[in-house]
């Protein structure tokens, strides 16, 4: 059984920093394309970070570009997202993700088969 659990998220201030980890229990996690998602009351959830397989290639949301980092450790099957410079407008549930469908549109939700139950990052100005 496919299982993503996302940890690490919590309350910050302006400008602070949090890691969120996400544990995978997925077959072939090494060549699984991964990434995280974020959601916001009542916005559409939005595309943050993704990394190839193999960890060398990554891409990420221009919101978040120079602030977040996405990296993986294929030996713990885990994947991590280390947020800093953290701002009010990245307040929101973050979700794991892992790909189901071979595609280039790696910030199309649709494409992501596999989705962890969110962990909730709020930071206060």
């Amino acid at each position: 059984q496919v299982q993503l659990v996302e940890s690490g998220g919590g309350l910050v201030h302006t400008g602070g920093s949090l890691r969120l980890s996400c544990a995978a229990s997925l077959s072939s996690f090494s060549s699984r394309f991964m990434a995280w998602f974020r959601q916001a009351p009542g916005k559409e959830r939005e595309f943050v970070a993704a990394i190839r397989g193999n960890g060398g290639n990554t891409y990420y949301a221009d919101s978040v570009k120079g602030r977040f980092t996405i990296s993986r450790d294929n030996a713990k099957n885990t994947v991590y997202l280390q947020m800093n410079s953290l701002k009010p407008e990245d307040t929101a549930v973050y979700f794991c993700a892992a790909r189901f469908v071979y595609s280039d549109s790696y910030y199309d939700p649709r494409i992501y088969g596999y989705w962890g139950q969110g962990t909730q990052v709020t930071v206060s100005s």
